[in-house]
């Protein structure tokens, strides 16, 4: 990881890349320090909004030559938003690592929002929230952080509003990108087997002329919380359960020691201990998560569930139970050896994707100013004593201090 490559244009942007000579497949993408939670009430869903839009024409393509453009010599083009970022990205033969350089940076910066393929969109969005509503396991990861951040745009659903998305119109995009769109806060990240050098050529024909452009944004720190437990009524037939916390943010010294102690609570290994108690030893689940999500100022900690409505409450005891005793009982030298061990293995495994890579190595420069080398990781990971982890218990895993929300069936 420690070969990566930095330069910055003169309007700010940065480029990233890391040259894997043995792969063929080049992916790409840009990436802007603008998401969900920069918005204003009014405009809760915007920034998702902006990300289908981009797909809707430039000031030299429509729609279909858009999509059209990377598929036919079998490359993929995508985007994704989140609370903090807006992505673009593709993924193409090496050969074809120009085409889709040019064509990320049309849609970023040269989109024109046709107010018939806003009419249009908005209509794929409205469905695309019917469907996650549909979808219980869904919808209570959304709702849930409205729980967590009330009041703020961190507990907004990132797709909007049925009120929101029927109002946008084009100027409401434009002015929410001039609000927001700062060039020293976007990144253009590479991982091919193309040298630096190329790289950055292909890059500077055509971002160099980007207009630099800065934003005056701050973002405000969440302040409001307090635990709440809330019951919600929904047609479904087996209850949803979300648990969960503020946690910390991405600059805070605690992040990797509790990314591994929520790891050992209820990562993606079936030997988490969730997954042992309330699936292996009581049956009362077919799946149970605990995640950790690091924002830039504050972070979220969310424990997931489904289950039978009438174990909803001893699944509670038994998930209070687990955090009771990592705050009460210290890992042994061995639980804590493996511990490490897994979470390494994780992450290295993680890493073996190029596209994931690549996608991290941008993230990372915007949020850090730096990609951590995977060593030094491994090192700050194998650093982590037992009291540090059991002192994080004990400080984050407080039962009054979690907020609950569960779906139960309409009686």
């Amino acid at each position: 990881m420690e070969d990566y490559e930095v330069y910055t244009l003169p309007n700010g942007i940065r480029i990233a890349h890391k040259q894997i000579p043995h792969t063929q497949i080049a992916h790409c993408g840009i990436m802007l320090d603008i998401g969900s939670r920069d918005e204003q009430p009014h405009q809760q869903g915007l920034a998702h909004f902006w990300e289908h839009m981009a797909f809707k024409g430039t000031e030299k393509r429509k729609s279909y030559h858009i999509i059209t453009r990377l598929e036919t010599v079998g490359g993929e083009l995508n985007a994704y938003t989140t609370k903090e970022k807006v992505c673009f990205h593709a993924s193409v033969l090496g050969a074809h690592f120009e085409k889709a350089t040019e064509l990320l940076a049309d849609i970023t910066f040269h989109s024109v929002f046709p107010e018939k393929q806003i009419e249009r969109e908005r209509g794929v969005i409205l469905e695309e929230m019917a469907m996650y509503y549909d979808s219980p396991e869904d919808a209570i990861q959304d709702d849930f952080d409205e729980l967590v951040f009330p009041n703020h745009a961190l507990g907004g659903n990132i797709l909007g509003t049925t009120e929101t998305v029927s109002s946008f119109r084009r100027e409401d995009l434009q002015r929410f990108i001039a609000e927001n769109y700062d060039t020293s806060r976007i990144v253009f990240a590479s991982v091919s087997n193309l040298p630096f050098k190329q790289v950055i050529k292909v890059a500077e024909k055509y971002l160099r002329d980007v207009p630099t452009q800065h934003s005056a944004r701050q973002r405000k720190t969440p302040t409001d919380y307090a635990p709440r437990q809330t019951r919600v009524e929904r047609p479904i037939t087996q209850a949803q359960c979300a648990l969960g916390r503020p946690a910390y943010g991405l600059t805070d010294p605690r992040r990797l020691p509790f990314f591994m102690l929520v790891n050992l609570l209820g990562g993606p290994g079936m030997n988490s201990r969730l997954n042992l108690n309330l699936r292996e030893k009581y049956g009362l689940v077919y799946s149970i998560d605990a995640s950790f999500t690091p924002y830039l100022d504050t972070g979220f900690l969310g424990i997931y569930f489904g289950t039978d409505p009438k174990k909803v409450d001893k699944a509670h005891v038994l998930i209070m139970k687990e955090l009771k005793r990592l705050r009460e009982q210290r890992l042994t030298t061995l639980q804590l050896h493996q511990t490490k061990e897994q979470l390494i293995g994780q992450l290295a495994m993680a890493e073996e994707s190029n596209n994931s890579f690549m996608l991290m190595m941008a993230k990372s420069l915007l949020d850090i100013d730096r990609v951590e080398a995977l060593n030094d990781i491994f090192n700050d990971i194998k650093a982590v004593t037992a009291e540090q982890l059991q002192d994080l218990a004990q400080e984050a895993f407080v039962e009054d201090q979690f907020s609950s929300l569960t779906f139960v069936p309409e009686k």
